[in-house]
């Protein structure tokens, strides 16, 4: 037995959500990666799936799938597109042996009704991109759809040059998206919308449909549980320095897992303007957009789900307003809950902010790493940081000394928790750059190794904590289309 357990939950609604699509069969598979820690997970028979790169490629189904296309929209960079997946598949939902559910989808097998002008295929480095940075997400403990696979298709894809073509099989807990809601809203019913959400609900909410809550308003607790999801979601990236690049309402996920690893990076230097992105040039995604970022995105999913808030679309608008605002509270929360944990603050004080903001000004005037700074601080010798070699950063040290000497935990209790708060090692740009150029050139061990590295990221391992030469600093990402 393969161990597939395949459902179709999504494809019970109505037929405007999705197209059936087989997935188009690549002429040569061969497996790159396969995650055998996932694949345990859900269940799956490791030692007969790790050898049939043919299913991961599309040119085999596994046993049950009925794939599919979804049908989504979003508004990408403030503008409304209809979408939908273009290049990706949903195999099934899989069954895991806990009874979870996670969609299996084949990113980059072929053409779909959405496709548009594109030809619905992948290149190796983007899949090997998405596979290393969820994987090293989820990591970190920051939800995240995770990487089960990456198979070569032995067909070339052309793009500005000739690359080697590439399936990921990403595994979610739904895709179902705002752009999603978006779509049904405008295109769609709202009777349509009414079961879309209802299905959301099921799937990602289902306490939201006990009798405890009967007498309230479902469809606004809905929301209101997308708001804070989300919300904690963006303190998450924010405290590790993650920039996501392409926050589109289509890569905002209502299961608040990180969702699209396009143009993605992390800060090296600490500057809150940072935008990888190479098609971003108004750094409308930026580092400390983000944030605002996620408000908007939630406020254009507040919009779609107006008919469903209140039959008076005056009170529906005036209900959202009211709930959208919750997200600053969730927000703002989190990152300083987050914050504190990082500086070793168990007590918390009103002067916390101030010290945060003070060491990140003082960060980012100097150009400190953002996460070597942070780690340096729960070192045997703190003194060793960059920080302490200016004035400044003395006298911050002294002030954030005398805070956790404040706590009954004392100095040695907050260093404990700065080290399950602060990565020893993350996603360097450079060393993913690394691992991407030696793969197109076939040797797959520049990956594996830091893969291993990213598995362990509160453990410091050598070679992957160091910073980029000045020279690699200027840092491009691109979307991988």
């Amino acid at each position: 037995m393969d161990g597939w357990k395949l459902e179709h939950t999504y494809a019970a609604l109505p037929k405007i959500f999705y197209r059936c699509q087989t997935p188009t069969a690549a002429p040569a598979p061969e497996m790159v990666v396969f995650n055998q820690g996932l694949a345990q997970i859900l269940g799956l028979n490791v030692d007969q799936l790790k050898n049939a790169p043919e299913i991961f490629a599309g040119t085999e189904l596994p046993s049950g799938a009925k794939p599919i296309a979804q049908a989504y929209a979003g508004f990408q960079f403030g503008h409304f597109a209809m979408l939908g997946d273009g290049r990706a598949v949903l195999l099934g939902e899989q069954i895991t042996p806990d009874g979870r559910r996670f969609d299996v989808q084949l990113k980059g097998s072929g053409k779909t009704p959405y496709s548009r002008q594109g030809d619905g295929q992948a290149a190796l480095s983007p899949m090997l991109r998405e596979y290393i940075i969820s994987e090293a997400m989820f990591a970190l403990g920051i939800p995240t759809t995770r990487s089960l696979a990456v198979v070569l298709t032995g067909k070339n894809v052309i793009r500005e040059t000739v690359l080697q073509g590439a399936v990921l099989t990403r595994v979610a807990s739904s895709h179902i998206r705002v752009g999603t809601f978006h779509y049904i809203a405008v295109f769609g019913t709202e009777d349509g919308l009414r079961k879309l959400a209802d299905y959301s609900i099921r799937r990602h909410f289902p306490w939201l449909e006990h009798p405890d809550y009967q007498d309230q308003n479902k469809y606004l607790l809905f929301f209101r549980e997308v708001v804070r999801l989300q919300a904690d979601l963006i303190a998450k990236w924010q405290l590790v320095g993650f920039v996501h690049g392409v926050m589109n309402t289509d890569n905002m996920a209502i299961s608040g897992e990180t969702i699209d690893y396009g143009p993605c990076a992390f800060l090296d230097a600490y500057d809150p303007n940072t935008v990888f992105s190479s098609i971003d040039t108004a750094g409308r995604y930026a580092y400390k957009n983000q944030p605002m970022a996620g408000f908007w995105n939630l406020s254009r999913f507040a919009e779609s789900l107006l008919p469903l808030l209140h039959e008076s679309r005056e009170n529906a608008i005036n209900l959202a307003q009211r709930e959208i605002e919750t997200y600053w509270t969730c927000y703002n929360n989190a990152w300083l809950a987050g914050m504190r944990s990082k500086l070793g603050i168990v007590h918390e004080e009103p002067e916390d902010m101030d010290l945060i903001e003070e060491l990140l000004d003082l960060m980012e005037r100097h150009q400190l790493d953002y996460t070597n700074t942070f780690r340096a601080l729960s070192a045997p010798d703190p003194n060793v940081s960059p920080l302490f070699e200016v004035s400044e950063g003395h006298l911050w040290q002294k002030k954030w000394q005398a805070k956790l000497n404040r706590q009954p935990q004392g100095i040695n209790g907050g260093v404990e928790r700065m080290k399950q708060h602060n990565p020893a090692v993350i996603p360097r740009n450079h060393r993913v750059e690394e691992a991407l150029i030696a793969a197109e050139l076939g040797d797959f061990s520049v990956m594996d190794n830091l893969l291993h590295a990213l598995s362990k990221p509160y453990e410091a391992s050598e070679g992957y904590t160091a910073t980029p030469e000045p020279t690699v600093c200027n840092y491009k990402t691109f979307c991988g289309t």
